[in-house]
């Protein structure tokens, strides 16, 4: 596999990090994983299109069931979209043009 999607690097950690709701103390049922490996985990599934049952454990990721509760977490808490806002907004401002560069369109300075 040359294409992994699922690697979650430093920046993109950093915008899906502060997203992430902590744990409530008095929640009932285990305590969710909070690192990369959960993210990694949903992004495997979905970028390969298999079961959650057949998530690679010897690959390093967390359990299929425990990415499936974290993604209906993350879902229930509007996580998700949350990532899809400031993801596209990422996106839109690296792609606008630099103000004061000059493109194939304008005129040349006279």
């Amino acid at each position: 596999m040359g294409n992994r999607p699922w690697i979650v690097d430093d920046e993109l950690w950093e915008l899906i990090e502060p997203l992430l709701r902590p744990w409530p103390e008095r929640a009932s049922g285990p305590k969710p994983v909070l690192d990369r490996l959960c993210p990694r985990g949903i992004l495997c599934v979905l970028s390969n299109d298999i079961s959650w049952q057949l998530l690679p454990l010897e690959q390093g990721f967390r359990s299929g069931q425990t990415c499936w509760r974290g993604l209906g977490r993350w879902h229930e808490a509007d996580v998700i979209a949350q990532q899809h806002r400031l993801l596209l907004a990422e996106l839109h401002a690296a792609s606008a043009p630099v103000r004061g560069s000059r493109s194939g369109t304008s005129a040349p300075p006279t």
